[in-house]
């Protein structure tokens, strides 16, 4: 499962880039007058998340919340570099057994709340006027149960505007012999720079 998520990413990543690169060879160049300022191609949003964690972290907690920051540069009319960082946090179900056990490994603790930091670089691809398909890449950093580092993939879709972004993805973390993930909502509040 783990092998063919990122083999599905990376594939999705790779598609991603050959598009992109399609449309900017058979795109048409335009002369602009030297009066008109070309607009700032840097964004940044504030956005709020909510989830539903999956994989070894679904026996632990069944909802996750959270808030990234996110900059964005615009290279073509639809195509964007992204980089995303912020926290995440899995609220813990009720548990009285005194071991919890995430994967493979077990921690001599009652079940508790587990964050992550996530900082991921990643792109986004419009192939209509609005909506959007994404993939990210980068690390977690884990903050409660130990201080592992993840690896995380997430392809993604959604919706924006010049205020409003709108966006699902699944977000897998891996590392340390563990496997979890998240299918997560992002709603964010985004301005030019």
């Amino acid at each position: 499962m783990k092998n063919s998520t990122q083999l599905l990413t990376a594939l999705a990543i790779a598609g991603a880039f050959f598009v992109n690169t399609a449309k900017a060879q058979t795109a048409t160049t335009s002369t602009t007058s030297t009066s008109m300022a070309a607009p700032n191609p840097w964004r940044f949003g504030i956005g709020l998340e909510a989830g539903v964690p999956t994989g070894d972290l679904h026996s632990l907690s069944s909802f996750e919340l959270g808030g990234t920051a996110r900059l964005q540069y615009r290279v073509t009319k639809d195509f964007d570099f992204m980089l995303t960082s912020g926290y995440y946090n899995d609220f813990a179900k009720s548990n009285t057994s005194a071991l919890t056990t995430i994967g493979n490994t077990t921690y001599a603790t009652t079940a508790h709340h587990q964050g992550m930091i996530p900082v991921k670089l990643g792109i986004k691809d419009f192939f209509t006027k609005s909506i959007y398909f994404s993939a990210e890449a980068g690390a977690g950093f884990e903050t409660e149960y130990s201080t592992n580092t993840k690896l995380i993939l997430a392809p993604g879709l959604g919706w924006a505007n010049k205020t409003v972004d709108i966006g699902v993805r699944y977000e897998n973390f891996s590392g340390q012999n563990q496997n979890y993930g998240l299918i997560g909502l992002r709603i964010a509040y985004g301005f030019r720079l």
